[in-house]
């Protein structure tokens, strides 16, 4: 059963660079293009997308990559 971030929820995901933090903007619950890719969304299993916070990177993660953090 996915974790169901929302808008707003403050997150932190591993990348090539380490550890990334950032603010959820935007969840897709359909098939959605992003940055030339097909990716697969659904109800089940939703993509989120991010902003970093230390830059202005947007990032897609299913909730399986994302831990949520306290604030």
């Amino acid at each position: 059963m996915a974790k169901r971030f929302k808008v707003g929820d403050h997150v932190k995901w591993n990348s090539e660079a380490g550890h990334v933090s950032g603010k959820i903007i935007r969840v897709h619950t359909k098939d959605t293009e992003y940055k030339g890719h097909k990716r697969h969304a659904s109800e089940e299993e939703p993509q989120y997308e991010i902003n970093s916070d230390k830059t202005d990177h947007i990032a897609m993660h299913k909730d399986s990559a994302l831990t949520k953090i306290d604030e």
